[in-house]
């Protein structure tokens, strides 16, 4: 039997089961989840009933899947997330996130509810006090203008330097954090105290 830890998506939209998982890849090594975790996609209560996996660490289900099947996920309230669409009626003691909210607003929803520390899967692994910082305060500076959806023009104007010089900093950031995704620099940019969700 795998053993793996799962992160299992209920969707029975197949592209929003595809964007979520791409947002979890994405966003999972910058908020301490679990490295070797399997996410899987599923359409329907019923596809995900033909498997069975003892280690699901976090469930991601449609609003109303979740209302129909509510005896199957209110024991795992704690550690299921609800895909609302708009304004639904959510279930007592589920948290929610709007799927239908641009991605920034989405990733400020992932942030609020990691922050909230009702997740028992993430962690932070300690910091050593010797441990070099990644960027310079310069590039920290760049990187939280630049999650906060400030322009290279913007950016170079609020921090009095110029626009190459922006660009100089920001392909440092993308070299030194290892992706160009906003997602994962937003998640970084919180994680290490750069920028609070709440400024997003």
């Amino acid at each position: 039997m795998d053993m793996k830890p799962k992160i299992v998506i209920i969707h029975p939209n197949s592209l929003c089961c595809l964007a979520m998982r791409t947002i979890l890849t994405d966003i999972a090594p910058f908020m301490g989840m679990l490295s070797d975790v399997d996410i899987l996609t599923y359409n329907s209560m019923e596809e995900f009933l033909e498997h069975s996996y003892p280690a699901v660490v976090h469930y991601f289900v449609e609003a109303e899947t979740a209302a129909a099947n509510l005896s199957y996920f209110e024991p795992y309230a704690r550690r299921c997330i609800l895909l609302m669409e708009g304004e639904q009626i959510q279930p007592e003691g589920f948290r929610a996130i709007d799927v239908h909210k641009p991605e920034r607003e989405l990733l400020k929803s992932f942030l609020s509810l990691h922050s909230g520390a009702h997740s028992v899967h993430i962690h932070h692994a300690p910091e050593s006090k010797h441990q070099p910082e990644l960027l310079s305060q310069r590039e920290k500076e760049v990187l939280a203008l630049i999650v906060k959806g400030y322009i290279n023009k913007e950016i170079a104007d609020q921090l009095n330097i110029s626009t190459p010089t922006v660009i100089f900093h920001r392909k440092n950031i993308v070299e030194k954090i290892g992706s160009k995704s906003i997602g994962r620099l937003t998640i970084y940019a919180v994680m290490n105290g750069i920028v609070d969700f709440k400024e997003l």
